[in-house]
C-alpha cells in the first residue's frame, strides 16, 4: 500500500529530517539512507519497520544537521605535537636535512588531532533521531490508513453492486426456468404430437435437464461470500490475502452461473458482476 510520512526535529544541536515511502509490495523491501555516524543502527531500524508496516517496498531517508558546525569540534595535544616536532627536527639537523615542512608532518602524527565527532557517545543524540524516525513512520502508517479507508468504501461499492445484479440473477432465474420447460415441451410436441408425449416420463426427463441448468447452490454461495467479504474488510488484522482469496471464489461462481444459465438476461447480470470483480481484483493489488 502506498503511502507518505515526514518529520522534523531540532534541538539545541542538532536539526534531523526524516522522510518515509512505501509502495505495495508482498515482501519488505528496505532501503536506508542514514548518517555515515549511525551506520550501526540499521539493524535496530529494520526492525522497526518490519514491526510498524510489515510489509512493502520502503524507503527512509534521514538527514541530520549539527547546528554547531561552524564550532571546532578538534582537540590538539600541543605537549605531543611539541614532543614530535622538537624530535623530527632534531633528526633532521642531524643529517642534515631540510626541515621546512616538519609542522605539517607533525600534524599528521598519532593523537596530535583528535576529533570529539569520532569519540562522542551518541546514545543520547540518537534517541533524539530515532524519535524523528518512529514519528515519521507513524505518519506513513496514518497515510496507508486514510487510503485504507478509502479503498474499504471503493470496495464496499463494488461488492454492493454485484450484489444487486444478484438480486437480478434471483428474480430472472425462476422466469428463465419456465421458459426453459415452455420450450422444451413445445418442441416437443411440435415434432412428436402432443398425444404422443408421454406425460410422466417428460416431466422425468425435465427434472433431468434442469437440474444440469440449476444454479441455486452458486446463488446461495455467491452470497455467502459477498457477505464475508465485507466481513473481512472490519478485521483489525491484514486481510489483503484473505480478500483475495475471496475475489478468486467470486470469480468462480460467477463463472459457473454464467456457464450454466444458458439465458441472455442473465448474461448481461453476469457479464456486470464481472467488470466489477476485475476492480476489485486491480485495487487489491493496493492491500495489505
Amino acid at each position: 500500500m502506498t503511502g507518505y510520512g515526514s518529520a522534523v526535529a531540532e534541538n539545541s544541536t542538532l536539526y534531523i529530517q526524516a522522510e518515509v515511502k512505501s509502495l505495495n509490495s508482498k515482501y519488505m523491501d528496505l532501503s536506508i539512507r542514514l548518517p555515515k555516524e549511525y551506520a550501526e543502527k540499521e539493524l535496530e531500524i529494520r526492525n522497526l519497520f518490519t514491526q510498524a508496516i510489515e510489509r512493502g517496498k520502503v524507503s527512509l531517508i534521514v538527514e541530520v544537521k549539527q547546528k554547531n558546525d561552524n564550532e571546532a569540534r578538534i582537540t590538539i595535544n600541543q605537549e605531543l605535537l611539541k614532543t614530535y616536532y622538537d624530535k623530527i627536527k632534531s633528526a633532521a639537523d642531524y643529517v642534515g636535512a631540510n626541515s621546512d615542512d616538519i609542522f605539517r608532518t607533525v600534524l599528521n602524527m598519532p593523537k596530535v588531532i583528535e576529533s570529539d565527532i569520532d569519540n562522542a557517545d551518541r546514545s543520547e543524540e540518537w534517541a533524539f533521531v530515532l524519535a524523528a524516525i518512529k514519528d515519521a513512520v507513524a505518519d506513513c502508517d496514518q497515510f496507508r490508513k486514510e487510503e485504507g479507508d478509502v479503498l474499504k468504501g471503493k470496495f464496499t461499492g463494488y461488492i454492493n453492486f454485484i450484489s444487486e445484479k444478484l438480486v437480478e440473477v434471483e428474480q430472472l432465474d425462476p422466469i428463465r426456468i419456465q421458459q426453459v420447460r415452455d420450450r422444451i415441451k413445445n418442441h416437443l410436441e411440435e415434432y412428436v404430437g402432443k398425444e404422443k408425449v408421454d406425460q410422466s416420463r417428460f416431466e422425468q426427463e425435465l427434472i433431468y435437464y434442469i437440474e444440469k441448468l440449476d444454479i441455486s447452490e452458486e446463488k446461495v454461495r455467491l452470497r455467502k461470500h459477498l457477505d464475508y467479504f465485507i466481513e473481512a474488510m472490519d478485521h483489525k488484522d491484514p486481510s489483503g490475502k484473505k480478500l483475495g482469496f475471496l475475489a478468486q471464489e467470486l470469480g468462480r461462481e460467477i463463472n459457473t452461473i454464467g456457464s450454466k444459465c444458458n439465458d441472455a438476461d442473465i448474461q448481461r447480470s453476469v457479464i456486470g458482476m464481472k467488470e466489477e470483480l476485475e476492480k476489485i481484483k486491480e485495487q487489491l493489488l493496493n492491500i495489505l
